[in-house]
């Protein structure tokens, strides 16, 4: 199979298109949502690598840093945390895995109007928020697996650090190939990863097994805590800021616990709630098959897709945890 076969039919000519627009910038800020996961940290280093690869200046840039439990992965360049003293004067931006631009924090949403810039990303609702080009793409399982189309185009070799980033936005994004967005061609795509020296089995390690303490505390708590509601259809679960203080556990230590909420027998939505500030909470919902969840974040303002969904609340988290609830009933 040629690495060209690797693109499904119609989605070569975006992947071109997006390609060339690439080829075109310099003096990148590359950039995904706030608070990265694998698929927002993966496509960001992949594009850096892109980058690096075509000679152009560059950052990568994360509001909120690179999270602890995926500070193995090889980064094209330092993770800047601020756009004060960058190296050069941005002229562009490549915006992965986001849809909207106060998600990109507030720092890079303000210098945004200066900017050229590409959008990619494949979260439902989004109509892409790039001045330059976009390209966005629901029915692709991560954004990475867009961003690995892109890297085909420009006839680069899916391997090294490259590959690893892409490996991990689809292996994050699968749910480790186990979710219904595992489709053929992330099939195809991953076992193309694979014969070019990626190790999906010692990336699995590396998400898999290195908790602390804090996080094992947090989680012990949570599971005695979440309770079934709607006759056992809906797992929910409230996390206060006291409970990261008390366990020495951080926000990024919850990463994982809904998809295990939905793990319950008989349980179509899971939806748990996290008071990040008083007043403030953000919550993560997730389903199987036909149950459709984005549609109960979109109703509160949120997005994402048919059955991995979320977004923001400001309200007290009781307020929050009755307004969420109502949301999810409608769903079911």
């Amino acid at each position: 199979m040629w690495p060209t076969d690797l693109i499904p039919e119609e989605w070569r000519a975006p992947a071109a298109r997006l390609a060339e627009s690439l080829r075109g910038l310099d003096r990148v800020i590359v950039a995904g949502h706030v608070n990265p996961d694998g698929d927002a940290l993966g496509s960001v280093a992949a594009v850096g690598w892109m980058l690096r690869a075509l000679g152009r200046e560059f950052v990568i840039y994360s509001r909120s840093g690179v999270p602890a439990y995926l500070d193995f992965l090889p980064l094209p360049g330092i993770m800047h945390d601020s756009l004060q003293r960058l190296p050069f004067r941005p002229g562009a931006a490549v915006l992965l895995d986001c849809g909207e631009p106060h998600r990109l924090g507030d720092e890079l949403e303000k210098a945004l109007p200066g900017l050229a810039s590409l959008n990619m990303d494949h979260h439902l609702g989004s109509a892409g928020m790039g001045s330059v080009d976009n390209w966005i793409e629901p029915e692709a399982a991560a954004t990475a697996q867009l961003a690995a189309y892109v890297a085909i185009c420009l006839d680069l070799e899916l391997s090294g650090p490259l590959g690893e980033a892409l490996a991990l936005g689809l292996v994050t994004d699968t749910g480790g190939f186990a979710h219904g967005n595992t489709s053929a061609a992330v099939l195809h795509l991953a076992a193309h990863l694979v014969d070019k020296g990626c190790d999906i089995s010692l990336l699995r390690q590396r998400l898999d097994n290195g908790w602390s303490m804090g996080r094992m505390r947090l989680w012990a708590r949570l599971m005695q805590r979440l309770a079934l509601e709607q006759n056992g259809m809906l797992a929910f679960c409230a996390v206060r800021l006291d409970d990261l203080q008390e366990c020495g556990a951080s926000k990024e230590d919850l990463e994982g616990f809904v998809e295990q909420m939905r793990r319950l027998a008989g349980v179509r939505v899971a939806a748990l709630l996290r008071e990040d500030a008083p007043g403030l909470c953000k919550f993560s919902l997730r389903s199987f098959g036909e149950t459709d969840v984005r549609a109960a974040a979109a109703a509160l303002g949120g997005g994402g897709h048919k059955n991995a969904a979320g977004g923001s609340l400001r309200m007290e988290i009781a307020a929050a945890a009755e307004t969420l609830r109502e949301a999810v009933r409608t769903a079911l």
